[in-house]
């Protein structure tokens, strides 16, 4: 493919097809964008819907967004679109072995943004030629695709979910499987050299608690120790009365306003819903109590942030082997990750453990969907949402945290309590009026919850035949007959989830 040359005033040469606005495409060559289109008005929105039988409701760019004139998307337009020439040469531009442009130019951003850490985005009007093109992949073309990024298994249920009486589908099938191979190895976009914060920004930091004043405590020295000095800490801590010491963080004094709530409702959407009212930062850092965190971690949340001009990044979430590690530990491990550390790009999930976010976006979303509490799933949908505002959430591996995992406190005590069914049970708030008897719904009806909300009735279908099909196929042999003759109790709880996930929906997103 020749692409043409447009030189920005820093000298960074962009590489284009059709005819972009250059003056958009200056203003944004020192964004966090490395390719940009306008693909969704020529006929490429929601292109290869295909995707979904692997990934599912497990990628969050799996539809495009509405109404938004800039958002994440890797539904490129070969015809029309621009990159800097540096990502295009790491990438080794377009896989030729596909007989289809149009889908030489998906694979490209679908694994720009899934596999190689480059930041696609859709720019309303930054190409104002919008013939609408029509998206014809063939289904050799389509085997191939799943061949060359997939397990083969994601194929073969491909088959099974399209026509598997179709004789065309298995002889695409065997073409793939037997001329090509799955891609391992994946070029990485080169992680820019983060700049000096500029101006002084005010940082709050949320730490929802619950029977771990120790480890919060913890945190909290770690928190007076940074290189960038925090304005702010709002610890909402739901120990109850009789178990928590109220004189405990009073005991030293802190750097920074520290300000503690004491939770009289339940559910860690909820206390952080009621921290998030009370900051008056200019950004906001979401962290678990049973975290620790290097003395650099807050500067480097917002030089990332600067440095990529983007409004939420997600920090490197590093599992201990006890609660016991410290951050020599953390040190030990981030050295054992080598390079593999290093990729920014879009952020593959969201975490309340370890985020950052322009306090002007938190609002904008008012705080977490408090339906989620007593289960799973808010982080995910916290982070969709911020998405689906046309944020693009950045990958932060300069800010690690080691993260502790106690077996015990947390908000996880009040929906452990939860595990047994029957007259002994403790109904959680998203059984509404509804409380669960005797058959526990699985999967979490939250995550279904956050499922049902962000994704289509027919990916919801593929999602349980999916499901399914893992259940069935992914266990040991001998197991089979067993799951297969557990199928009809199984589809029970799945629909049993997917009914208070409903009910959840027709309830509405609720933030108190």
């Amino acid at each position: 493919m020749n692409l043409n040359e447009f030189v920005t005033s820093a000298g960074e040469i962009i590489l284009y097809n059709g005819q972009p606005d250059f003056s958009k495409l200056e203003l944004l060559s020192f964004g966090a964008g490395d390719i940009w289109h306008s693909s969704f008005e020529q006929g490429y929105k929601n292109a290869f819907p295909e995707l979904v039988y692997q990934t599912a409701v497990f990628f969050s760019y799996i539809n495009d967004f509405d109404n938004l004139d800039e958002c994440v998307s890797w539904r490129i337009n070969p015809n029309q679109f621009a990159i800097r020439k540096s990502v295009w040469e790491t990438l080794n531009g377009f896989d030729h072995e596909y007989q289809n442009i149009q889908l030489q130019a998906l694979d490209f951003g679908y694994n720009a943004l899934r596999n190689s850490a480059a930041i696609p985005l859709y720019i309303k009007n930054l190409f104002n030629e919008n013939k609408i093109e029509k998206i014809n992949i063939s289904v050799k073309d389509r085997y191939v695709f799943y061949r060359k990024n997939f397990k083969i298994e994601h194929a073969v249920f491909m088959l099974f979910r399209k026509e598997i009486w179709n004789w065309k589908e298995w002889n695409a099938f065997f073409y793939a499987k037997n001329n090509f191979k799955k891609n391992i190895e994946k070029p990485i976009v080169k992680v820019r050299e983060l700049q000096n914060i500029e101006g002084n920004p005010l940082v709050s930091y949320i730490i929802p608690t619950m029977l771990r004043q120790d480890f919060t405590l913890q945190l909290l020295d770690d928190l007076a120790n940074q290189t960038y000095p925090l304005f702010q800490v709002i610890v909402v801590d739901a120990t109850p009365q009789s178990l928590r010491n109220e004189e405990l963080y009073k005991s030293k004094d802190f750097p920074f306003e520290l300000i503690i709530k004491w939770q009289e409702t339940k559910g860690s959407c909820r206390a952080r819903n009621e921290a998030i009212e009370l900051c008056t930062g200019d950004y906001i850092v979401f962290g678990d109590d049973d975290i620790r965190i290097q003395p650099d971690f807050i500067k480097n949340h917002l030089k990332i942030l600067q440095t990529y001009k983007t409004n939420a990044c997600n920090g490197l979430d590093i599992r201990a082997d006890n609660q016991q590690q410290n951050l020599t530990d953390l040190d030990d491990k981030l050295k054992k990750l080598g390079d593999k550390r290093w990729k920014v790009g879009i952020s593959q999930n969201f975490s309340n453990a370890n985020s950052c976010v322009k306090t002007e976006y938190v609002r904008r979303l008012i705080g977490n969907d408090i339906n989620f509490d007593g289960g799973y799933g808010e982080d995910s949908d916290f982070g969709m949402s911020l998405a689906k505002l046309g944020v693009p959430v950045i990958a932060n591996p300069f800010s690690p945290n080691l993260h502790l995992k106690p077996p015990v406190g947390g908000y996880r005590f009040w929906g452990n309590q939860a595990k047994t069914v029957g007259k002994k049970r403790k109904q959680q708030p998203w059984e509404l009026d509804n409380p669960v008897k005797w058959i526990k719904p699985v999967p979490s009806p939250t995550v279904m919850y956050g499922i049902v909300k962000h994704f289509s009735a027919q990916q919801i279908v593929e999602y349980k035949c999916k499901y399914f099909f893992l259940y069935l196929f992914k266990g040991s042999k001998a197991g089979f007959l067993y799951r297969f003759f557990r199928l009809p109790y199984k589809n029970i709880q799945f629909k049993k989830s997917l009914f208070y996930a409903k009910k959840l929906n027709e309830y509405g997103i609720r933030y108190k």
